[in-house]
């Protein structure tokens, strides 16, 4: 595979698309602080990393609302990619959304979102975008 992180948000996006309730994606550190901070910022319901030997898996609960029956996320966006990797400072970091949507950013200090790389004046690769 050439691009985990592109292959975790299209797991995401066909689960969301397919209406299931749980989505079962291979693990890895990066992929474990994203689904953390999905969580963290309300767009998943839970998650539970499993250790199965050497290969590990996130088991991913997505979050609907019980009204209208539709996701939290709206949309999944890679934006560094293989080919073409994106890198900003903290001053030109996006807001997504205006600030409504996330972005994740993988910084010298860990992964986080945008707000968190403003206020600690990190820049870094932005992984995507989520809204």
């Amino acid at each position: 595979m050439t691009d985990p992180i592109a292959d975790y948000l299209t797991r995401l996006r066909n689960a969301i698309s397919a209406n299931h309730r749980v989505v079962e994606i291979p693990s890895s550190k990066l992929k474990q602080e994203m689904t953390k901070i999905l969580f963290e910022k309300g767009y998943i319901l839970n998650y539970k990393f499993e250790q199965d030997g050497a290969r590990g898996t996130i088991k991913v609960a997505l979050k609907y609302n019980m009204a209208t029956k539709t996701n939290a996320i709206k949309k999944l966006q890679r934006i560094s990619k293989p080919g073409l990797r994106r890198y900003v400072g903290y001053k030109d970091l996006p807001r997504v959304l205006n600030g409504l949507g996330i972005a994740i950013v993988s910084t010298s200090k860990g992964v986080m979102t945008d707000k968190e790389a403003r206020e600690l004046r990190v820049g870094g690769e932005v992984l995507c975008y989520v809204y």
